[in-house]
């Protein structure tokens, strides 16, 4: 991880087939494109690589949050269970859909807790946003069975864990709804882009609709589309697609990658008698985009991560302090700033997000380090890391 540590000459020669029949817009104009549709490919290969029937692609990943919550019928009111330990967008996109974020604390999987869930809902719940965080997941047995009980949506927010599983299912795949990243640093990218797969017809249809002002599709002739829905554009361009088609197709290959060098630095790892691992309820799932670690306190963990960075170990998360990737640090949130009346407001029973407290979530996350795992790292790169973490807790 990133994605475009791979860039080739398979990227540049999807990106070129585009720019030879000159037209980049995803829809239509059959004439003109030479029976060139990268975004279509991209849906198909999605579609084959998840087992799933419907994917679609979309313009962020934050576009596919939206996106996922309008097409399942999700809005104004509505509460929608979220975690604190995100990055933002997931909870921007529900109060842009005019519903009510409500914060659940998580477990050392670093995902939301069944017991989390379960305490935050309410007669008003009607989705949970389960964020697979740094490239592993949630307890997703106990998470569907209460999301059945409770007959609430459970919608996958599998943007930094494409290409990981549960149980022979992959992420995104095991809800109602599934949204991926593609921007310039996830797994895979398009350089800007994003996708929601799903096996529910309605939710597709919705999707598809939603992200094109509610163009139904239907014909060769856009003019002449039908608009049963109202929606927005969301859409992905035929260039990022195409560098998508071509890194879908690397998907395989990164993850072995990752697996393989966060196997070697966690073996590493594991005879420091302070470090425990996060919690990953399916390890032969885990995509290992990121290998995080837990130390006894928050004043060690801070030590540490101060140590990391003198001895040259980069791309180490303490995401505790973190601007974008933790409710602690969301003033704007907490305080509902937007440039316009928010329909938020609109809503009498609402939190107060500058009251919300999740001390669990705090304890894990004060104890808290995520490692970058590079795919571009050589064999020597490796062992030298190793060495410097070692000399970074010994000093």
């Amino acid at each position: 991880m990133p994605g475009f540590e791979l860039f080739g000459p398979e990227e540049q020669q999807e990106v070129k087939e585009v720019m030879e029949q000159g037209f980049t817009f995803r829809y239509n104009f059959d004439a003109m494109r030479n029976d060139h549709w990268k975004a279509r490919d991209m849906e198909q290969m999605l579609c084959e690589k998840f087992d799933v029937k419907h994917a679609h692609l979309l313009s962020s990943g934050t576009a596919a949050l939206q996106t996922a919550l309008a097409a399942s019928g999700i809005g104004a009111g509505d509460e929608v269970i979220v975690p604190p330990f995100t990055f933002v967008a997931s909870v921007e996109a529900v109060v842009m859909a005019g519903a009510v974020p409500v914060f659940a604390e998580i477990d050392e999987t670093l995902c939301i807790s069944p017991e989390g869930l379960k305490a935050a809902i309410t007669p008003r719940t009607k989705a949970v946003n389960l964020v697979h965080m740094c490239g592993s997941m949630a307890k997703m047995d106990e998470i569907r069975a209460i999301c059945e009980e409770y007959n609430i949506v459970l919608m996958e927010d599998a943007c930094q864990a494409i290409g990981g599983s549960y149980k022979g299912k992959m992420l995104g795949t095991i809800g109602d709804v599934g949204c991926f990243s593609f921007d310039s640093v996830k797994t895979i990218t398009c350089g800007e882009g994003g996708a929601v797969i799903t096996n529910n017809p309605e939710i597709y249809n919705h999707a598809h609709m939603f992200t094109d002002h509610g163009h139904d599709h239907v014909g060769n002739d856009r003019g002449a589309e039908s608009h049963p829905i109202m929606g927005l554009n969301f859409r992905i361009s035929e260039m990022n697609a195409a560098v998508g088609v071509a890194q879908l197709r690397k998907l395989d290959k990164i993850v072995e990658i990752q697996r393989r060098n966060k196997k070697l630095i966690k073996d590493a790892m594991a005879s420091i008698e302070e470090v425990s691992f996060r919690e990953i309820p399916d390890e032969a799932g885990d995509s290992a985009g990121f290998l995080s670690f837990m130390l006894p306190s928050e004043t060690r963990t801070v030590e540490i991560n101060k140590k990391l960075a003198e001895h040259g170990v980069d791309g180490c998360f303490y995401w505790y302090v973190n601007n974008w990737h933790y409710l602690k640090n969301w003033d704007h949130i907490k305080q509902m700033k937007s440039a316009a009346k928010l329909p938020i407001e609109l809503v009498q029973e609402r939190p107060d997000y500058s009251q919300v407290q999740t001390p669990k979530s705090d304890d894990i996350m004060s104890r808290t380090i995520s490692m970058l795992i590079k795919l571009s790292w050589s064999e020597e790169e490796i062992q030298q890391r190793i060495e410097n973490i070692k000399k970074a807790f010994a000093a």
